[in-house]
Order: C-alpha cells, then structure tokens, then sequence
C-alpha cells in the first residue's frame, strides 16, 4: 500500500505478495551488487506480485512467479519474465514483460495494456485470448510508452537485458507484442467517437 512519493530499493530477493495494494510508490528490485548470474534467466521475487495496485512504478530485474500484476488496476511495472497466469484479471495500468511468460497469460483482462518482448515467436501459445487481442506495436504513443518504461528500467535496476533491448530498439521492435484488451478497445472506441461528436458540436455551435 505504499504511498506516492516512496521509493523502496531492495537488493535481494522479494517474497509473494510484494507490492499489494501499491498506491503510487516506486519499487525497484535487483540483484546484489556484483551478482555472478543472469538476472534476467532467473527468479528474483515471488507470486502473486501486485495484486490489486492501483497506482506506482515497479522495476525488478530479474522473473518472477505466478499471478504476476493480477487485479492490477492502474501500476505500471516492467519485469523480465512471469510465471503462469500473468495479469490475470487486470484492469488498468501498463505491463512490459522483456522475457518469456508461463501459461494463461492475461487470462480474464479487461483494461490496461501489456507488451511483450518475444524474439522467440512463442507468446501466442501461453496467452488466453478469449478476452484480449494481440497485434505488433505500430502506434508512437505505444511505442514511445514502451521505450520510455524500458528506459526508466534500465535507470532504476542497470538492466543488461533492457539495456541491450534499447541499444538495438530498431531491431527490437518488431519482436513486441501489444495484449490489448477486447473491452478497453470498445471502451476507447466509444470514447473517441463521444469526443468526435463533442469537436464537432462545439465547431457547429461556436
């Protein structure tokens, strides 16, 4: 539940639940410094991370376990891969997940956004795609989104990976997946078309 205006840095490992509640603080998980392994090829923190956030950034330099962002209704967290179930239930809020994800990805998500980093061509096989679609990202204000987060990672955590991913970004691109929620779309849908309207009214009626 923390607050906006806290920043948490942990060196080490994040046991479940870390960050529930969160409310618009910052949490920044990484490795011992001088760590002699691959961050990014193992679990540093565990399930369940983020249930029900509503607000604030999370930076974790390494995977996590299961249920990863789950009922997340506004957060936004970059991590480096996720167990099964990833953003289960999610509302709100932006996820960049800059590695491999466990089964049943985005499995009853009805709003924010996830991207996934996938060279491998796999995602589709462990995303539930009964309420989500999945397209490359093509649009600036994603992509500028997207790269604006990796680059907060890389501030907060020395990410190699995330720095990699950015050093090559031309070529990266390509390689990222937008969940994008079936509903949200609708709902951004109707919204556009409402402030369409609105423009329109306002031009016709001075």
């Amino acid at each position: 539940f923390g607050a906006k205006g806290l920043t948490l840095i942990l060196e080490g490992e994040a046991n479940d639940y870390m960050g529930k509640g969160l409310s618009g603080a910052r949490i920044i998980v990484k490795p011992y410094l001088g760590t002699d392994f691959d961050p990014s090829q193992n679990i540093i923190a565990g399930n369940v991370i983020l249930y029900g956030a509503t607000s604030g950034e999370v930076y974790i330099h390494g995977n996590v376990g299961e249920r990863f962002a789950i009922r997340n209704s506004g957060a936004h967290a970059v991590v480096e891969g996720v167990g099964d179930h990833g953003c289960e239930y999610m509302t709100g809020g932006r996820v960049v997940v800059l590695g491999s994800t466990g089964m049943n990805f985005a499995a009853g998500m009805s709003g924010g956004i996830a991207y996934v980093y996938d060279p491998d061509r796999l995602f589709d096989r462990n995303c539930n795609l009964e309420m989500v679609d999945l397209e490359l990202v093509r649009e600036e204000k994603d992509i500028e989104e997207i790269k604006q987060m990796i680059t907060n990672h890389v501030k907060y955590t020395g990410s190699k990976k995330a720095s990699e991913i950015l050093l090559s970004w031309d070529a990266s691109l390509p390689y990222f997946i937008k969940v994008f929620p079936m509903e949200y779309r609708r709902v951004l849908g109707k919204m556009s078309k409402e402030d369409e309207a609105t423009k329109r009214a306002e031009v016709q009626h001075g």
